[in-house]
């Protein structure tokens, strides 16, 4: 008799919607070839209360076990709602998108990033499935996953107790670090929730609310001057007389703002809320003001991630380099490289000769200033002091920034890990790792193991 699964399908409005319905539908078609029997209707679920309704019609039907389609980027909170609702491992399947230069249409891979570290806290077991739906032998495919148990988490080791003199630079850049964070962190965003007791013992990190209210405030009163002098450090930047020059104007201001905010509170990192007020309430972005002050050596975490602010300002200090924070957005066994990115945010630096610094917009919000480039080639390193499973441990990584055309609108670099890509992906999913994890150029794994064990902290190496 064929097994009957329950059918949840995830997606945000603020994507390409006609896109994700297109891609899911062909997915639902490949679990139908695959030979199963599945409960819903397939349509979007694109809040918590159309997922709450659905969840009741689906009612007491037999299942045994629940699919969910990741057709777009969501937050954890929708994943939760089922995970709690059925005691059954759910068998999680991202869609991949093409890599065309231009807008990220889904981004369901870090959807699905977000989801394993939120259930991973939970200690609800996942099978996630990152595959393409219009494959050759797709439903074979599906057929093997869905016969797949939950991996369990991959093994940490204790730190080596390496001696660097970059590692203890690091180290004392940590001791009375001061982080502003400004607003909090989206709902269904575990991946930036921090205690602040947790972080004072790790290494005597202090953190200091901030509204962000204070922030805009700061912004329009910044003086016109200041806003000008800012404009004219920008004078190498392609296509800045092509955005909404108002609204240019508010991103700018708020690169003055958090200036300011960093001289009266002594901070050394920030970790602002970026999204969705700073588009709805301001009217601009503040993608490229945190990609100048990353430049500047003040790293600026999004969705107010304090763990990924520390992480960067780690790297930072030991790279004597700015770090940028970024999303995880494709890992595509077939060409075994990775797809690191961010709307827009990485510092200039960072920038290949080939793909010139220029203005954009944010794909979602359409609104300006966000830095458009490929990251240059060169050795990498890959750091995040992570809290996935209710544990602090330091995760570490290593590859080559490949020289390659933009994968998507914004900043991105296509990475070739030390290690497959398969491999890691299943590792970074088992161990429900946050969603943002920060990059410096050149070799540093020496200095973090250093770091880890001074912190006594065990260490997760990616690519080992």
């Amino acid at each position: 008799m064929a097994r009957t699964y329950r059918l949840f399908v995830l997606g945000r409005p603020t994507f390409d919607v006609e896109y994700a319905r297109a891609c899911s539908a062909a997915a639902i078609a490949a679990l139908r070839e695959s030979g199963i029997g599945l409960v819903g209707d397939g349509e979007i679920l694109f809040d918590n209360a159309s997922l709450a309704a659905e969840i009741e019609a689906q009612g007491e039907a037999r299942a045994d076990g629940v699919v969910v389609i990741q057709s777009t980027f969501t937050d954890a909170e929708a994943i939760c709602m089922i995970a709690e609702h059925f005691d059954t491992p759910l068998h999680i399947w991202a869609l991949p998108e093409p890599r065309t230069g231009g807008r990220l249409r889904l981004n369901a891979f870090c959807g699905l990033n977000l989801a394993a570290h939120a259930l991973g806290l939970r200690s609800k077991p996942i099978v996630p499935l990152y595959l393409a739906a219009d494959g050759a032998g797709i439903a074979y495919a599906v057929e093997d996953w869905l016969k797949t148990q939950p991996q369990p988490a991959p093994a940490m080791r204790p730190a080596e107790p390496a001696l660097s003199r970059e590692g203890e630079r690091g180290l004392e850049a940590l001791r009375g670090m001061r982080i502003g964070r400004i607003g909090e962190h989206p709902a269904g965003f575990d991946t930036c929730a921090y205690d602040t007791a947790r972080l004072s013992a790790l290494a005597d990190v202090s953190v200091e609310q901030i509204a962000l209210s204070h922030l805009f405030d700061q912004a329009r009163a910044v003086d016109d001057g200041d806003v000008l002098q800012t404009r004219e450090g920008l004078r190498d930047v392609a296509g800045l007389a092509e955005v909404d020059q108002a609204q240019l104007d508010r991103s700018l201001r708020l690169r003055n703002a958090l200036d300011q905010l960093k001289r009266q509170g002594r901070f050394d990192a920030f970790a602002i809320r970026c999204w969705p007020e700073t588009f709805t309430e301001y009217g601009g972005a503040v993608c490229g003001p945190v990609s100048m002050m990353g430049e500047k050596r003040t790293p600026c975490a999004c969705e107010a991630d304090v763990y990924g602010a520390l992480s960067s300002y780690l790297l930072q200090t030991i790279a004597d380099a700015p770090a940028f924070l970024a999303d995880i957005v494709d890992m595509d066994a077939t060409t075994d490289t990775t797809v690191l990115w961010h709307c827009g945010q990485a510092p200039a630096s960072m920038a290949s000769e080939a793909e010139p610094v220029s203005a954009t917009i944010h794909s979602n919000r359409r609104m300006p200033l966000l830095f458009q480039f490929a990251l240059k080639a060169g050795r990498v390193t890959l750091a995040r002091i992570s809290q996935a499973g209710g544990h602090q441990f330091m995760v570490i990584a290593g590859g080559e920034m490949q020289e390659a055309p933009p994968s998507f609108s914004g900043t991105s670099g296509v990475l070739k890990l030390d290690r497959r890509t398969a491999e890691v992906r299943d590792d970074l999913l088992a161990a429900g790792l946050e969603h943002h994890i920060a990059l410096v150029y050149g070799d540093h794994r020496a200095a973090l193991e250093h770091v880890a064990h001074e912190l006594g902290l065990p260490v997760l190496d990616l690519t080992q």
